[in-house]
């Protein structure tokens, strides 16, 4: 049996793999604003990959493959549209010419040939996030199209129904091509509110990777390596850009973390109780280093960067009691003012209460405890527990955990506040 290594042709199938694994969201980026339709492009994308599979074990890997992939792509293109043009002249003769016979798409493939690539994948990236778009689609159509990720595997990572996660990036393409957009990089003031949108999605993808909302497992890294990987795009390209750099120190502190969030049994550990040895130092170095470019870029108080600032508070304290809470307190009554919402307002009552005293954060957290957005959510209830317990009200706090175990969507999160629970009661 000949091993895949001796094999010339496997090797080189490998390598077509991995290039257009690297090009495939510029690729699709590029025919997207070529063609004007997200199906067609990932099937000429496709094309291009059966071309290189077919061509390079013959012709050897060319010397640029990105380029080779792409001009290959457009090529099919043009043929395209000049199929459809001798279609459209036949149906002329026949006395029913439409009024597009193709020629101004078959001009514009042509010219695109030797075009810059330059920012297709952002230009893909900013389409794919478009607010028009549900926060579902978009990331569902992100994880598609710059991600790469199968229709089944988006909908693993999700835990939803396949055929749920193919409908919605099917409506959400649908909407894309209706609504006639440039497949472009917004430009000055329409770059604000797209740039908040892509951060929202690159997040959101990022935090069920580190907090997965339900499902078995409590952390799913293939999901956050994702997100952080499509920040450190948007860094490269926009540098200037304060906010971008704070979600990547956000990321990548949070992301140092995961090798000591999880217990052997699979419980999550406290960040308080984690051991801190199992932190990741060069990634709190790369977190530390975004979180000194966003702050050099003017964006200190940009809510990205203040909450990496509070990451980076916990990723420089060598233990647990060198914490500096009242800086964390701080920098959540800073956070409140520009990202004002009810989980923040829990988090920074939990500072204030482990920076002055359980009473404080009680004070906080109880305006908290009758919102109806906060009714079904553990987390605030598990707050309230932690918060009596440490105040030296184990009954009421046995009640508090109970309740938040009731509401917890994931198994494991369950578990512990059981135990939790039960520690009240002993």
């Amino acid at each position: 049996m000949t091993s895949p290594d001796a094999d010339p042709d496997a090797a080189v199938r490998r390598a077509v793999e991995t290039v257009f694994r690297m090009e495939r969201a510029r690729l699709i980026g590029g025919l997207a604003r070529l063609v004007r339709d997200l199906d067609l492009a990932e099937e000429l994308a496709q094309d291009a990959l059966l071309a290189a599979l077919a061509d390079w074990p013959r012709t050897g890997i060319p010397a640029r493959p990105g380029a080779w992939l792409t001009a290959t792509a457009k090529r099919r293109a043009i043929d395209r549209f000049r199929h459809r043009r001798m279609r459209a002249l036949k149906l002329a003769e026949l006395g029913h010419a439409p009024e597009d016979d193709g020629a101004a798409q078959i001009s514009a493939a042509e010219a695109a040939m030797d075009d810059d690539l330059g920012d297709e994948t952002l230009g893909l990236i900013f389409t794919a996030c478009h607010p028009l778009l549900s926060r579902e689609a978009r990331v569902a159509l992100t994880l598609r199209l710059i991600g790469g990720l199968t229709t089944d595997e988006i909908a693993r990572a999700f835990l939803a129904k396949e055929p749920a996660i193919a409908q919605r990036i099917l409506r959400a393409k649908k909407a894309l091509g209706a609504a006639g957009l440039a497949w472009e990089i917004p430009r000055g003031d329409d770059l604000k509110p797209r740039l908040a949108s892509v951060l929202e999605v690159i997040y959101l993808i990022f935090n069920e990777g580190y907090a997965a909302t339900s499902g078995e497992d409590l952390i799913r890294p293939a999901l956050a390596d994702e997100a952080r990987r499509l920040g450190r795009i948007l860094a490269a390209a926009m540098p200037g850009e304060a906010e971008i750099h704070g979600l990547c120190g956000l990321m990548d502190l949070q992301a140092s973390r995961f090798a000591a969030r999880l217990a052997e049994d699979g419980s999550p550990v406290p960040l308080t109780a984690q051991n801190r040895r199992l932190w990741d130092r060069t990634l709190i170095r790369r977190g530390l280093d975004a979180l000194s470019r966003a702050d050099a870029s003017g964006g200190a108080d940009g809510p990205y960067a203040l909450q990496a600032a509070l990451a980076a508070c916990h990723a420089r304290a060598g233990r647990a009691e060198d914490t500096d809470w009242p800086r964390i307190a701080g920098l959540y009554d800073r956070l409140a003012a520009v990202l004002p919402s009810p989980v923040v307002e829990l988090n920074r009552a939990v500072a204030h209460g482990m920076a002055f005293g359980p009473g404080a954060g009680l004070a906080l957290l109880a305006p908290l405890d009758g919102l109806a957005a906060l009714a079904g959510y553990a987390p605030l209830q598990a707050a309230i527990g932690d918060m009596l317990a440490r105040a030296g009200q184990p009954a009421e706090a046995h009640a508090r955990f109970t309740r938040a175990a009731s509401l917890a969507g994931n198994p494991r999160e369950r578990d512990f506040l059981l135990a939790r629970a039960a520690a009240c009661a002993a």
